[in-house]
């Protein structure tokens, strides 16, 4: 009986490790199935734990009362239109003066004003919702009541308006200020023969000086991704600016994302996405765009195919690959948004008119003043207004020697009818001529609608205000123009000039038009939280890949945060306005040279100097937001039609796509995801980490608990066997 009950207590002693065991495991998989759910896994909704404070207040979008005087309405929006107009100055001003120079006294300066102009959105809003405003009989009276009663980020509590404030200027200056270290081909390279990113971060030992990162964006790796062709070098730079101004921003902008969620319930929007899109008045303005992506789709892949076997045939196929996406490194822009910097490797016809013309601007002695004077010229030549004496003496058109700024290009209104500027890091370049012409453009517009309430001083929807300088450069980037303006000379009307032209043009404008119409895509998903924060940067690649055709340089995972290395994106700017734009300029130019009784291809069409089409443009302009933008529309088309419509960008490119068919024959036309030289995002998260850790250690465990097992179940034989015979 001794030795069967010795027995029974070694297997009892099994039965109780396996339990432990098992115990053992269920208690590390809950604990990596909570940090994967705290993580963000699965794809769950990003969202604020704490309660929607005030929403009963704000269900409803635009509230209205039960006062039905029209009169008292009237004076009201007097009242406002005044203290609205101070209350905007005070608040641009201390704008300018922090985005001119970051300074810390700066930025508190302008969170005051800024609260303090919030503030005064909710105390009219509060006045504006005391009026039965839906039943007035004036048009115009109605149209800005829907506007006030639309309180945005101000129907926070005034704590969590404070904290989204400050988050989304703390994510503005992270990025404005972020500097990479030189790249050094001579540093230590890894086994697969890449270039070790990480030395330059990293201090070996106490003798070794780390590297002092002074490379900022813009103008020093806007330059090296324009002008190198050595794909290290590039795969480097893409790689550091990433690390530099996206990666430390994620967790700053997961909150920026509740605190924006919340503030578009408040006004009675599902998420911020929706909020944004209500701009542009259009129930099915998603539908919309997808449709007009679908119609511009094949030009741009046939684009994608043509400038892929040029880049394949520089760099080899090791790099760029036959039938996949174009790594995004090699396409001369840090975002791969525009391939104009890839000219050199691609033009069409050596030897014919280009419309690079940086070398003829430099060699005239042309200075980012006087691209601004040509700039200016244009529009005065069209009947429009020249820039006021303010904007030549306050603008910052060059970037400071003596102190921090945010060198993002933008156009700026002081809300007084006079003061107006543009704050751009101006180089001489054609890119940079282009972009003084689109600021420019920015400020006619404020300009024309100068005289309009200040409610209505605003673009008909953010893709109008966008198009307006845009459009203008259609002319001016043509040859002809460039001819009349000195800056080329001998032009000739050859079909390879043609082409060359349509190809320089498309490098811009139709490579882009993924770019931008992916950007507000992903940001719609993680604020209607179809994107968790476990996939944050992995859908960023899977619509990169998907939509545009690129790849990254180097493996991506969820500890890195690629869209935020995109200034728009810890600037809160929404960006479709830009893909709109795209559409709008060419229904606009197409109009415009109507007006200026062009004949000829759309693509030949210079405006400069028509005072009718001027007259045109002036009539559009001048109704700033007074009117829907699909009726400014009809008045730009003289009634023909009040939509969006991708025709005539499609009328300019028509001999283009009919060359790039010709030229792309027995090429693969679109890109094959799993070609991609380099797949796109890893799971080796933190949360990923942390379960193999868990797991290696249960494993372990295991392993130890098994071996005392057996080890006890021997011992306990071998007391079986040796035990004494019975007495």
């Amino acid at each position: 009986m001794l030795s069967e009950g010795r027995v029974m207590a070694g297997w009892k002693s099994v039965v109780a490790i396996v339990a432990v065991v098992v115990v053992v495991l269920v208690v590390v998989a809950a604990v990596v199935g909570a940090v994967v759910l705290l993580k963000g896994g699965g794809g769950g909704r990003l969202r604020d734990s704490r309660p929607c404070v005030d929403c009963d207040i704000f269900a409803e979008r635009l509230v209205r009362g039960t006062n039905t005087n029209e009169v008292e309405a009237i004076n009201f929006l007097r009242q406002y239109d005044r203290e609205a107009s101070i209350m905007c100055n005070r608040f641009m001003e201390a704008s300018w003066d922090y985005n001119t120079n970051l300074t810390s006294f700066n930025k508190r300066k302008m969170l005051e004003r800024q609260m303090e102009w919030s503030e005064f959105h909710r105390n009219k809003w509060n006045e504006a919702t005391t009026f039965a405003w839906k039943n007035f009989t004036n048009s115009p009276v109605r149209r800005m009541f829907s506007f006030v009663t639309v309180l945005g980020k101000a129907a926070l509590p005034k704590e969590k308006l404070q904290e989204l404030t400050e988050l989304v200027q703390d994510m503005k200056t992270s990025y404005s200020s972020a500097k990479i270290c030189k790249y050094d081909s001579t540093r230590r390279r890894l086994p697969d023969g890449d270039y070790d990113y990480y030395t330059d971060f990293e201090v070996e030992d106490d003798n070794e000086i780390g590297c002092i990162p002074t490379s900022s964006l813009e103008p020093d790796l806007t330059n090296i991704m324009a002008t190198s062709r050595d794909p290290e070098e590039l795969r480097y730079v893409w790689r550091a600016w990433r690390e530099a101004a996206g990666k430390p921003l994620r967790q700053k902008y997961l909150r920026f994302v509740e605190l924006a969620n919340e503030a578009a319930r408040l006004n009675g929007y599902d998420d911020a996405g929706e909020y944004w899109r209500s701009d542009y008045e259009t129930d099915n303005f998603r539908e919309q765009l997808k449709e007009l992506w679908d119609k511009l789709r094949p030009l741009y892949e046939q684009l994608h195919a043509y400038v892929r076997t040029k880049l394949r045939e520089k760099y080899g196929e090791v790099v760029v690959p036959r039938a996949g996406p174009i790594p995004a490194h090699l396409l001369g822009n840090m975002w791969a948004q525009t391939w104009t910097h890839t000219l050199d490797l691609t033009v069409p016809y050596r030897g014919r008119t280009t419309i690079d013309v940086t070398n003829a601007l430099r060699r005239q002695g042309y200075t980012p003043l006087s691209m601004f004077g040509l700039a200016e010229e244009f529009f005065t030549s069209l009947g429009l207004d020249p820039m006021p004496f303010t904007f030549w003496q306050k603008s910052m058109i060059v970037k400071p020697t003596d102190r921090e700024v945010v060198c993002h290009a933008s156009a700026w209104d002081f809300c007084n009818g006079f003061d107006y500027r543009i704050k751009q890091c101006t180089q001489v370049t054609t890119e940079d001529l282009i972009t003084t012409h689109h600021e420019m453009g920015h400020i006619q517009y404020d300009l024309q609608y100068r005289n309009q309430p200040f409610i209505f001083r605003d673009g008909a929807n953010p893709g109008f205000h966008e198009a307006v300088g845009d459009v203008l450069a259609l002319s001016v980037s043509t040859p002809r123009h460039l001819q009349a303006v000195n800056l080329v000379s001998n032009v000739d009307d050859s079909y390879e000039t043609d082409i060359n032209f349509l190809f320089t043009m498309a490098l811009d404008k139709i490579a882009f038009l993924p770019f931008g119409y992916l950007v507000d895509q992903w940001r719609w998903e993680v604020f209607s939280g179809e994107i968790g924060e476990s996939s944050l940067n992995s859908r960023w690649w899977d619509l990169r890949l998907s939509v545009q055709g690129v790849s990254p340089p180097v493996p991506r995972d969820e500890d890195d945060f690629d869209p935020g290395a995109k200034f728009h994106v810890p600037a809160n700017v929404p960006y479709v306005r830009y893909f709109v734009s795209f559409i709008i300029q060419f229904q606009f130019h197409a109009e415009l040279c109507k007006a200026a009784d062009h004949e000829g291809p759309l693509h030949h069409c210079d405006i400069y100097r028509s005072v009718k089409a001027g007259k045109l443009l002036k009539n559009v302009l001048s109704l700033g937001k007074s009117r829907p933008w699909t009726e400014a529309l009809s008045v730009l088309t003289s009634d023909k039609t009040n939509k969006l419509d991708a025709e005539p960008i499609l009328e300019y490119f028509a001999p283009l796509l009919a060359w790039l068919e010709s030229q792309n024959r027995g090429e693969f036309i679109g890109w094959r995801e799993s070609e991609a030289i380099v797949q796109s995002v890893t799971t080796s998260n933190a949360s990923v980490v942390t379960g193999v850790i868990l797991a290696f250690i249960a494993v372990v465990l295991v392993i130890a608990l098994i071996i005392v097992g057996i080890r006890k179940f021997r011992n306990s034989g071998k007391s079986f066997r040796t035990a004494p015979p019975a007495t």
